[in-house]
């Protein structure tokens, strides 16, 4: 991968004196585009340059009006920025719009990424940004009769601010109305060549584990015509939270993004944060992160396996995976003294260092799971009703999924051999030897086969983090770390104090930004974080895989029957909290 100084020079040529560059912490070439010029920025880095950027990775907004450090860059009350992907160049290019008007506008781009169809409403409804041409244009995440925006710093943060709740006769009969079913407010219409269409409602309810979710389905008799997801009901303001928290107490927070994933986006989130502050982890420190989070791979996809097979009708699998699960979670409360939320990694490192006998707990798990996998495949991966659910349903080509802006498993199902671990590596991945395991047809059989065999993969990582752990500290020895080094605490009351404050309020991160991205349980997770100068982030951007692949749920399953659907939900590995934050 060429240098972030090597690619801004390509770049700035492609595209020539519609671009100002901007310096930012995480060597991703960023450039700041006028707002008539965006639309045509995007389709020339898509469609014209060379190595083409092929993939919207995110797209989102902030909200300028508070902050204080903005040098070399454009006045702006609203910003939206733009993150492209080109799997040929291995790099990022990150643009951004200056909005200044009362009324902030810009043109939708679905007709280069479809990807951006939510995005889009997203960055409608937090921020009231107008996406000109947008196909349908509603809010995503809030409900329908939400009033203002949340990601505006005018937004109240707490329930406290706002008034006490009243349901008034009048309020009570318009929420009433907004839940009447109307297929054009959904995008569908009624009938087709004099012939009336069904309509389905899907929840909202918990199926397996993936959480609250609703979706409207529009047939043709049994075979599904559309299917529109209904998503939010899971929306706790993760973002918003992430912008009134320290920086080191918003770590428990991701936590609960996927909640499934434990320590994953600790990472992605520190990663991020450790861009800003300039703090590079020791060796011993990357490694036990790195096995925590294999480890946590691993819960998250016996999760995922269990769940799946009972949603195509096999019972005994979930026991038997929650059973494996349940003893993984034994190896996390002996480390982090906590299971599904262990909130134990650290700015700098990990909160302390593994406990006396916390290699034998590993190579026992390593002893007892592989062949307990080889008994799973037998029952469910070999199973003729599992082959018949799965096989040629729900699939999608390697150009689909990259438009759609697939990640993870699910676009390694596809035969695209791709994985941030190897492609992009960070903590101490680049000295770890393990495989990519990759599909063909990008089906609900194919996205089983490559969680089952990351799993073997994860153990392999594993292992050698076991035989090869390296001595030495665990976090870093930087004033900015979190807790804050100890050893001169007590030296005079300046130190005291500075380490008092470094407790409580967490580090002052000098003014940037930057972006963290890691291979999560279910993709790519990436963490977009904007410091002021200050003890908290500014700006708090979460990109998640499970929000694409579910926008992606009607290309999937149009033409199938009811019963398709489900299967393609569970092999998408899903969890609305990472969808809905």
């Amino acid at each position: 991968m060429a240098s972030g100084f090597v690619l801004e020079q390509e770049l700035q040529q492609e595209l020539g004196d519609t671009a100002a560059p901007q310096s930012v912490r995480d060597d991703i070439p960023t450039f700041w585009v006028a707002k008539n010029n965006i639309h045509e920025t995007i389709r020339s880095l898509r469609f014209n340059v060379p190595l083409p950027y092929t993939m919207l990775f995110d797209l989102t907004a902030i909200d300028e009006r508070g902050r204080i450090h903005r040098d070399d860059q454009p006045p702006s009350d609203f910003s939206v920025v733009y993150h492209l992907y080109s799997y040929e160049r291995n790099s990022y290019v990150r643009l951004k719009v200056a909005l200044s008007d009362g009324q902030p506008v810009l043109p939708t781009i679905t007709d280069i990424f479809p990807a951006a169809n939510w995005y889009e409403r997203e960055v409608w409804d937090m921020f009231g940004v107008v996406f000109d041409g947008h196909p349908h244009l509603e809010r995503i995440l809030m409900p329908r009769s939400w009033s203002g925006h949340p990601l505006r710093k005018d937004h109240p943060a707490r329930a406290t601010e706002m008034g006490p709740f009243r349901l008034t006769t009048e309020k009570e009969d318009a929420e009433q109305q907004a839940l009447q079913f109307r297929p054009e407010e959904w995008g569908m219409s009624r009938e087709h060549d004099g012939l009336d269409f069904l309509f389905l409602n899907v929840g909202p309810q918990h199926p397996g584990t993936h959480g609250v979710l609703r979706i409207a389905l529009q047939l043709d008799g049994e075979v599904i015509v559309d299917a529109v997801p209904d998503i939010g009901f899971h929306h706790r303001g993760a973002e918003k939270m992430g912008e009134r928290q320290t920086w080191h107490t918003y770590i428990p927070y991701t936590d609960r993004v996927d909640y499934l994933g434990g320590v994953m986006n600790n990472l992605a989130y520190l990663t991020a944060v450790e861009k800003l502050a300039g703090i590079t982890v020791p060796p011993r420190g990357q490694m036990i992160r790195v096995m925590m989070a294999e480890l946590f791979r691993i819960i998250s996809h016996l999760v995922w396996y269990g769940t799946f097979a009972q949603d195509l009708g096999q019972m005994s699998p979930v026991f038997y995976l929650f059973n494996d699960r349940e003893r993984a979670f034994g190896i996390v409360e002996a480390i982090c003294g906590a299971r599904m939320h262990p909130n134990w990694f650290r700015i700098g490192g990990v909160a302390q260092d593994l406990p006396n006998g916390w290699d034998r707990m590993f190579r026992d798990f390593l002893a007892y799971l592989p062949p307990k996998l080889d008994e799973y495949d037998r029952t469910v991966l070999r199973n003729s009703l599992f082959k018949a659910r799965t096989k040629g349903v729900g699939g999608c080509t390697i150009r689909e999924a990259v438009e759609w802006g697939m990640v993870g498993p699910n676009l390694r199902a596809c035969g695209l051999e791709w994985d941030v671990r190897k492609k992009q590596p960070y903590a101490c991945y680049d000295q770890l030897e393990f495989d990519i395991p990759v599909g063909s047809t990008g089906d609900c059989f194919d996205r089983a086969v490559i969680h089952v065999e990351e799993m073997r993969q994860s153990l392999r990582i594993i292992r050698q983090c076991v035989d090869n752990m390296p001595s030495g500290p665990c976090n870093a020895d930087h004033p900015l770390t979190t807790p804050p080094p100890k050893a001169r605490t007590m030296h005079d009351i300046e130190t005291l104090i500075h380490h008092f404050l470094g407790v409580s309020w967490g580090p002052v991160i000098p003014p940037g930004e930057a972006m963290g991205v890691i291979e999560g349980t279910k993709g790519s997770y990436s963490y977009y974080l904007i410091s002021d100068g200050g003890t908290g982030s500014y700006r708090t951007r979460i990109r998640t895989p499970s929000f694409v692949h579910m926008q992606m749920l009607p290309l999937l399953c149009r033409g199938l029957m009811i019963p398709d659907l489900l299967a393609i939900l569970g092999s998408l590995d899903y969890v609305l909290a990472d969808i809905d934050r």
